[in-house]
């Protein structure tokens, strides 16, 4: 129980990450008409973007929890997963529960999307610091 506790204690902020995320895909927003600031593809772009700074908030756990930057398949897999339960939860929720909110295939894919552009991030990340220790 105790080991848990500590590798939640290194994925705070992905946890609060995560919480912002549920509240800010699942609040009623006012009609986009309405302002200027919301453009064709805004959703997409913030979904997008949401889940890329998920990604890296779930990788920075993991090193911080670790000390290092070793590269390991099955901690990008479990990002993904995660990544996906996140993204897959939020459609479901605004399909069964905040009927207000559309679901759509979309932007579940540009959860993935984002999810990938970190796990991009992360393989430069380790691959620099690797490099430099050669």
């Amino acid at each position: 129980m105790k080991k848990n506790y500590k590798v939640l204690r290194y994925q705070i902020w992905s946890i609060i990450w995560t919480i912002v995320i549920l509240i800010l895909c699942n609040i009623q927003m006012p009609e986009s008409n309405d302002l200027d600031i919301f453009f064709t593809g805004f959703d997409k772009m913030t979904h997008l973007g949401f889940f890329y700074v998920l990604t890296i908030l779930l990788f920075y756990g993991k090193i911080k929890y670790q000390h290092n930057f070793s590269f390991r398949s099955l901690t990008i897999f479990k990002v993904i997963l995660i990544n996906a339960i996140i993204g897959g939860g939020i459609e479901l929720l605004q399909w069964k529960v905040f009927t207000y909110r559309s679901a759509e295939w979309w932007d579940f894919g540009c959860d993935m999307l984002g999810a990938l552009m970190g796990v991009f991030s992360y393989i430069l990340l380790h691959l620099s610091n690797y490099n430099e220790k050669v």
